[in-house]
C-alpha cells in the first residue's frame, strides 16, 4: 500500500522581509504563517518554521512507532507524550533533534522500555528520512 500526503507553501518578497504560508493540503488541517524572523529569531511571534514542522512530524511519528513497537512485543501503551526540539544553525542546517519521551506502559520494566524506545527511534519513518541530521537524541522514561 502506498499513501501520499501533500503540503504546500507560498512565499512573497525577499528573505528578510518576506512572508509566506504553509498549508497542510491533504488533511486540510490548516494554513500557517511563516517568515524568516519566525525561523531565525528567538521568539517566533505566532509564526511557524520548517524546523517546527519537522519537530511536529518526528514527535507524532515517534509516538506511532513506539506504539507499534510495544504492540509487536506484546505490550499495550497506556499513553505517550513526546517533545521534539530541533536545532537549526545558520550555515549548518539541522544539527540536532532531541526527543523527550514520557510514557505509561503497564507491566513493563524501565530496561525493556528503553530497548523498545530505541527500536522505535530506529524504525520511525520520519526519523529515517532525517538521517542526515548529525544527531537525534532520545530521553525516554516510564511514568
Amino acid at each position: 500500500m502506498t499513501i501520499k500526503r501533500t503540503a504546500g507553501s507560498h512565499w512573497e518578497g525577499p528573505l528578510q522581509d518576506g512572508r509566506g504560508t504553509v498549508s497542510l493540503s491533504s488533511s486540510g488541517a490548516g494554513t500557517y504563517r511563516v517568515s524568516w524572523p519566525g525561523r531565525s529569531e528567538e521568539e517566533p511571534n505566532g509564526q511557524t518554521s520548517p524546523e517546527e514542522l519537522v519537530a511536529a512530524a518526528i514527535s507524532a511519528c515517534y509516538n506511532m512507532s513506539l506504539s507499534h513497537t510495544l504492540e509487536s512485543q506484546g505490550h499495550t501503551l497506556g499513553s505517550v507524550d513526546t517533545d521534539a526540539e530541533v536545532t537549526f544553525r545558520l550555515g549548518e542546517g539541522l544539527t540536532l533533534i532531541a526527543l523527550t519521551v514520557r510514557a505509561s506502559v503497564p507491566g513493563l520494566s524501565e530496561e525493556a522500555f528503553g530497548e523498545a524506545a530505541e527500536l522505535a527511534k530506529k524504525n520511525c519513518p520520519v526519523g529515517m528520512a532525517l538521517a542526515g541530521v548529525r544527531e537525534i537524541t532520545l530521553d525516554a522514561r516510564l511514568v
